[in-house]
C-alpha cells in the first residue's frame, strides 16, 4: 500500500465517519445538520479515494451513505428553517 494523496483523502474521510459516529453517541442533543454534513463529507472523500483505488463494494456503500446523508442534511436544514427563532 502506498500513502498517496487518494489514500490520505480516504483516511480523512474515514476519520470523519468515526468522528461523526462518536459525536452522535456522545452528544446530549444531536445537531442533525452537523452530523449529516460530516457524513456527507466523509462519503465524498472516500468516493474520491475510490476513484483511484476502486472497490465496487466500498463504492456502492459510499454512494448509499452519501445519498442518505444528503437527504438527512436537506431534511435537517428544512427543519431548522421552520423552527421559530429566539
Amino acid at each position: 500500500m502506498t500513502l498517496d494523496g487518494a489514500t490520505i483523502i480516504g483516511l480523512v474521510g474515514s476519520a470523519l465517519f468515526v468522528g461523526g459516529f462518536a459525536y452522535a453517541n456522545a452528544a446530549q442533543q444531536l445537531d442533525k445538520v452537523l452530523f449529516n454534513l460530516i457524513n456527507l463529507l466523509g462519503a465524498i472523500m472516500l468516493l474520491i479515494s475510490l476513484s483511484v483505488h476502486f472497490n465496487l463494494a466500498a463504492f456502492v456503500l459510499e454512494v448509499c451513505w452519501g445519498l442518505i446523508a444528503l437527504a438527512g442534511l436537506i431534511k435537517a436544514l428544512g427543519e431548522r428553517r421552520r423552527r421559530p427563532g429566539p
